[in-house]
């Protein structure tokens, strides 16, 4: 029986979780995700109230509440101006594969991404319609952002998301919303296991593929990380790890153009990208790929 949306569930897999069984004989699923919510983020424009300045070089805006924090919205330009083809181009240049977690409006608003996504052959989970809290929404608003940003993004991108991830957490009502809505293969509004799983959403079977925020480029702005460097040795330590584990596992890295996409971070993932290629036994693949192959090779338990 699966377990039922909203509720805890401390045991997961236990001690025998599945074989994930991915393809080629893979140990590990690695998949890199490009966080894109430059432009869509809280800011005086938007009638907020306040400028966000989450994930950028400073971890709170010294400005008080109700100014325009011009310094704040600059390092967001950044991300979409500078960072975010820079990391493009690294993966480009290797041939490699990414999900972009991205938030409808931020698409809209930097019209040559979406193309350039699509064109490189990377898929779009839908980050929500703006990078807000979705905890906040009632249930009515939160309905509305969930099917505008699915809206555009099957204008910008070309077709509709096959996933779901809003900021940091959901609401008690998000996944359910996320069902209702329909056309979503999966969502990533978990951090609780290393292996995707089903729960049950008013008798549906709905399929979790959890993220991170551990091997993620978040650490920068936590100050747990200051060079490139220790990015590359925090996502090898991690990898390294898994592959020696008996069972196979899944492990996301969480990237941000504003941050990750500054030279001398971005060169750790340059280090990372060419180790995490050069190895036998990892897939390097789209979150939608695990997706799919979950449905197809483990697919949910009869009703």
């Amino acid at each position: 029986m699966l377990p039922q949306n909203g509720t805890r569930d401390l045991t997961g897999y236990g001690r025998k979780p599945p074989d994930p069984q991915w393809p080629g004989g893979a140990r590990i699923a690695l998949n890199f995700v490009l966080n894109i919510e430059e432009g869509s983020e809280y800011a005086i424009e938007h009638g907020d109230g306040f400028s966000e300045s989450t994930h950028t070089e400073m971890p709170a805006s010294p400005l008080p509440r109700g100014k325009r924090d011009l310094a704040a919205e600059s390092m967001f330009e950044y991300g979409a101006r500078v960072g975010v083809w820079r990391i493009l181009d690294l993966f480009a240049r290797r041939r490699l594969p990414l999900t972009a977690f991205a938030c409808a409006m931020a698409l809209e608003r930097v019209p040559d991404l979406a193309p350039a996504l699509r064109e490189a052959g990377h898929d779009v989970c839908c980050h929500g319609w703006r990078w807000n809290n979705h905890w906040q929404l009632g249930e009515a608003e939160e309905r509305d952002h969930i099917a505008r940003a699915a809206a555009s993004l099957r204008r910008t991108v070309g077709e509709a998301p096959a996933g779901w991830y809003c900021r940091y957490g959901p609401g008690e009502n998000t996944r359910r919303l996320v069902v209702e809505h329909g056309g979503f293969l999966y969502d990533s509004d978990a951090y609780n296991d290393e292996l995707p799983y089903y729960v049950a959403v008013g008798g549906t079977p709905h399929l979790v593929v959890p993220y991170t925020l551990a091997t993620n480029d978040a650490q920068f702005s936590r100050g747990n990380l200051g060079t490139g460097s220790e990015f590359f040795g925090l996502l090898r330590d991690a990898l390294d790890l898994l592959r020696g584990e008996e069972r196979g596992r899944m492990m996301s890295v969480g990237m941000h153009a504003r941050l990750l996409g500054h030279p001398m971070r971005a060169a750790g993932l340059a280090r990372f990208l060419d180790y995490a290629a050069g190895l036998s036994g990892v897939w390097i693949c789209r979150r939608v790929e695990i997706a799919r192959h979950w449905w197809a090779v483990h697919p949910p338990p009869p009703p």
